[in-house]
């Protein structure tokens, strides 16, 4: 009940936030792409977060204890301080294009970038329920084993591959071109999370170093 509650509010709390990073920078409540991309956003992780705290409320949780101060690696540290500014800036950017209409964006892409989000997010939430030691925070627990099947099959940070998604989502959503920018440093950010990632996995997670031999791919099939 307590793990429910708290994604109860912290959900408002998003919510809020989502508001004041929009509608402030637009400057009018008339702007649908920020009340389609909100209500995109908000079914897209409410719903798992449901099914997770029914099913398994450790593992929402665990996706629940995340930020700078969650990490206990200097590199980890900084690398989810970037991300955390990343986020609101590509939405405050995207709100103030659609205010001065420096890149609009036809309808139909609009849909599609809405419709990146809910996938990216989806794979995310999808990544939790597969693998149930799955943290917003980068860390290894007690008897916990490699997950090999599934989307793990397929690439060895599945959850990075619906962040990437959902970082292409994000401007068309709301009605910018420009906001595509954001892709390259959120990029850069991955990677050297993902490089980081690995190498305590490989120090303190057993048979990680054999499943790197299996799934060759660390984040774009037949790419890296």
């Amino acid at each position: 009940m307590k793990t429910g509650l708290q994604a109860v509010v912290t959900g408002l709390l998003g919510l809020v936030l989502f508001g004041l990073l929009l509608f402030l920078p637009a400057w009018t409540f008339n702007y649908w792409q920020a009340w389609v991309f909100i209500a995109v956003f908000t079914l897209s992780t409410s719903i798992p977060s449901i099914y997770l705290g029914l099913k398994n409320p450790a593992a929402l949780q665990r996706r629940m204890h995340a930020g700078p101060a969650a990490e206990t690696r200097t590199v980890q540290k900084m690398i989810i301080s970037g991300i955390f500014f990343l986020l609101p800036a590509v939405m405050i950017f995207s709100a103030f294009d659609y205010r001065f209409g420096w890149s609009p964006v036809p309808t139909a892409v609009t849909v599609v970038g809405d419709a990146l989000v809910a996938v990216g997010l989806g794979i995310a939430m999808l990544v939790v329920i597969q693998n149930r030691y799955a943290a917003a925070n980068i860390t290894v627990e007690a008897k916990q084993k490699v997950i090999s099947t599934g989307l793990y099959g397929l690439v060895r940070h599945p959850m990075y591959v619906g962040v990437l998604i959902m970082m292409v989502g994000i401007p068309l959503a709301l009605d910018s071109l420009w906001g595509l920018i954001i892709i390259i440093p959120g990029v850069i950010v991955l990677i050297i999370r993902i490089l980081d990632e690995e190498k305590m996995l490989k120090q303190e997670l057993d048979g990680y170093s054999e499943y790197t031999q299996k799934v060759h791919y660390r984040l774009v099939p037949y790419v890296w």
